[in-house]
């Protein structure tokens, strides 16, 4: 047998001709069954459809929304639990982390207004709020932004 000699192979397959007489295997129901709406022309069932429940689609609001892949979580930290570093002190992760304010495993921090500072110290963080802005210039304080 040569290359040229051998069948086509076809990449496809035959449609199914169904209700062709008995010869064909598929005969009086073509293959749809006894009964029932899938067995009816036109008795498809959207793929929405749950049979007497309330559909997917439909229920999805009541699971409370979903959650964003992107979200950056913060660990909100208040400045005035910077008050326990001597004055002139620079406040990096891991002296907080010393310090007991916050644990290891937290990496994005953020400096939130509640309290007053009293020292001049140089705040390393990822973001602050406005109020942490106004009383860190009050007490001249610097904050550093980490990326």
């Amino acid at each position: 047998m040569k290359l040229n000699e051998l069948p086509k192979r076809k990449s496809t397959k035959d449609k199914k001709r169904v209700g062709r007489g008995h010869g064909s295997g598929s005969v009086k129901t073509s293959g749809r069954g006894m009964n029932g709406q899938k067995s009816r022309s036109g008795g498809n069932i959207p793929p929405h459809f749950h049979g007497n429940m309330l559909t997917m689609f439909r229920r999805t609001p009541k699971l409370g929304g979903f959650n964003n892949i992107n979200r950056k979580e913060y660990v909100a930290v208040n400045i005035g639990r910077l008050n326990v570093f001597e004055d002139g002190t620079e406040v990096t992760l891991e002296k907080m982390i010393e310090a007991g304010i916050i644990n290891k495993n937290e990496n994005l921090i953020k400096i939130l207004g509640k309290g007053e500072l009293d020292k001049k110290l140089k705040i390393h963080a990822h973001a602050w709020s406005k109020s942490v802005e106004e009383k860190a210039e009050k007490a001249g304080a610097e904050l550093v932004k980490l990326d």
